[in-house]
């Protein structure tokens, strides 16, 4: 900063315009340094690096909901598009009339958990139904869990009692892709009442698998927020967790909105940010929730 500062001056009264292009470059060279050392604090936690399993379900309210589920999904995969990550569809149920009741994804990069994880929560979607033939508002919830995908340095001890495994056949748009065997898979671990599905693999074997790590995924993640929310509590912290509770409004009718309101940030981009580009509320997220805990630990 300091030579950069030198070299203006100079370049300024000598009118050297070369050195005066020079000065801004070491600027920007500074700022894009800032850049990284930011980045690397608000994503310093030992789960941020990971790949993340992204789960989207549709609240209550029949299709309207299961529509809007089915374009969160999208807004993510068109987000990790954006960001040049790798998705994998885990699996996905289908809505009966339109959208989804529910879909889970891998999305694989680095850092994509500690992106991700911004979006854990519910998110609401007001506008004029298309499904509605008298053109009514319709309100609409869908929620969203982020959890990091974990490997075997992490132990996440599961007994088998806890366990109920149910088989089924996988469901599809129809045709040569429905499966003719009850090769899907859906685990649901009684203690917790966390269940995960998976019907994208060839068998039941490799579904039963891939199910198994995202119901380890999820617990790790549930048991983490636990710990943080129990830690809060102690500090008297004012922050409401709970990632139940709604994070997002997105507003079509009668204006256009988006709204955070865990940072308040809001953007009028609605279709914008429906194609992926939710940056903004990602890193306004990060900043805010960086901010809160270094607040926290300084207390």
């Amino acid at each position: 900063m300091e030579d950069a500062a030198c070299l203006f001056e100079l370049a300024v009264g000598e009118d050297d315009q070369n050195s005066i292009e020079e000065a801004h470059q070491m600027l920007a060279s500074v700022e894009a340094r800032v850049a990284e050392l930011e980045f690397a604090r608000i994503l310093g936690g030992p789960d941020d690096p990971r790949n993340a399993i992204v789960s989207v379900n549709a609240g209550a309210g029949g299709t309207e909901a299961q529509d809007w589920a089915e374009m969160l999904l999208r807004m993510y995969l068109r987000y990790l598009e954006r960001k040049g990550f790798s998705a994998e569809l885990l699996e996905t149920q289908d809505g009966e009339e339109a959208g989804i009741k529910s879909a889970t994804i891998l999305a694989q990069g680095k850092f994509a958990f500690g992106y991700l994880k911004a979006e854990t929560g519910v998110h609401r979607l007001v506008r004029i139904s298309p499904f509605d033939s008298n053109k009514r508002r319709h309100t609409s919830f869908a929620s969203v869990f982020v959890s990091p995908e974990i490997d075997d340095s992490i132990e996440v001890n599961i007994e088998e009692k806890d366990l109920r495994i149910d088989t089924y056949r996988a469901s599809g748009k129809g045709g040569q892709h429905v499966n003719k065997t009850d090769s899907a898979v859906r685990i649901t671990h009684l203690p917790t009442g966390v269940a995960v599905s998976c019907q994208n693999e060839r068998s039941q074997r490799q579904n039963k698998e891939s199910a198994m790590k995202i119901l380890k995924a999820r617990l790790y993640e549930l048991r983490r927020m636990e710990e943080k929310q129990k830690e809060e509590e102690l500090n008297s912290s004012k922050k409401e967790i709970g990632w139940g509770s709604q994070i997002r409004s997105y507003v079509m009718h009668p204006y256009r909105m988006v709204k955070d309101h865990r940072t308040n940030f809001e953007s009028s981009g609605v279709d914008a940010i429906l194609d992926g580009e939710i940056d903004g509320f990602i890193e306004s997220y990060l900043l805010h929730d960086a901010t809160e805990n270094s607040g926290e630990e300084a207390t």
